[in-house]
């Protein structure tokens, strides 16, 4: 459950949702598998449960006023050379039978039969994605690497409770202008420490791109290309002594890694069942979130409540 990367969002307005209203409407777009027919499927499933739809868990795990929640999507898989193959197989039947060519608006029409006739027996394959809305702070936090199953997650989210009212965080100074002059003097908005790993970028050109891992990252190269006019647009940290990870250029977060000492508070107490165990691990990693979101707000300057990214 310890989130491995995080796509903050804000509200603009209040979360009024309570949770037995939240509960009612998650549970009516619940997750169900994929049919013989269908490509994919996506929906909620209780962050506890060990399977999709299992009755002994709610679709929202509320501590101390956190409110968990599950996605789930399952997809088949039909790899594109077995699709290929298939089609070409087609095609040329149908030009040895007919004596004619096959062109590509009905090659496409073969595409389409080729995969109703697979569906039926592909293999699925599913992942979960977990997001939480901190209510005190008026955030939502999705462990999603990708700016897409955050997409994904929050247009669902938004489906089920007709409104969904959140934007990115804008901050007050540009995220790359700050790592960049954190590299430069070597020297992190506390309590933020430069670790070795950045990525430098041509603001001109995105494809220019140099990646430093294991680095010393007050080596002179890494000084040279800066003076250059590369940009910082990815950056490692450690953060608090609590835990590290990498800030992308639109505060995102990859590669988040908790330290020890915060699994073992978790684990201090002995936990009865998994849903006190969840409740443990929840309550600690969303008390560590709560504060480094702060800090990482403050590090670029503050929220600019005007701007929307």
């Amino acid at each position: 459950m310890w989130f491995k990367n995080l796509r903050i969002y804000r509200f603009t307005k209040p979360f009024d949702f309570d949770s037995e209203k939240l509960t009612e409407l998650l549970a009516e777009k619940a997750f169900h598998p994929c049919g013989r027919q269908d490509v994919s499927k996506y929906g909620w499933v209780p962050p506890l449960s060990g399977a999709a739809g299992d009755p002994d868990f709610d679709f929202v795990h509320v501590c101390n006023g956190n409110i968990m929640l599950c996605a789930q999507k399952e997809e088949k898989v039909i790899p594109s050379s077995v699709i290929k193959e298939a089609v070409q197989e087609k095609a040329e039947f149908i030009e040895q039978k007919e004596g004619r060519k096959i062109f590509r608006k009905e090659r496409d029409k073969l595409k389409d039969d080729v995969m109703l006739e697979l569906l039926p027996r592909a293999f699925t394959k599913s992942h979960r994605v977990y997001g939480y809305i901190d209510v005190k702070e008026n955030l939502l936090l999705i462990d999603a690497a990708s700016a897409n199953k955050a997409e994904q997650f929050m247009s669902h989210l938004r489906d089920t409770l007709g409104t969904l009212p959140v934007i990115p965080p804008a901050s007050k100074q540009v995220p790359t202008d700050v790592m960049t002059n954190w590299l430069s003097e070597q020297s992190a908005h506390p309590p933020f420490e430069l670790e070795k790993e950045c990525e430098l970028s041509n603001p001109s050109d995105s494809a220019n791109v140099i990646r430093c891992k294991a680095q010393d990252l007050d080596a002179d190269e890494v000084k040279t290309i800066l003076e250059s006019g590369k940009h910082c647009s990815k950056l490692a940290v450690n953060w608090n002594d609590s835990l590290h990870c990498v800030i992308e250029s639109d505060l995102s977060i990859k590669r988040l890694k908790f330290e020890d000492k915060l699994i073992d508070q978790a684990n201090e107490a002995d936990a009865e069942d998994r849903a006190q165990q969840f409740d443990q691990d929840f309550a600690v990693m969303s008390l560590e979130l709560a504060q480094f979101c702060k800090d990482l707000f403050a590090a670029f300057g503050g929220l600019d409540e005007g701007r929307v990214v």
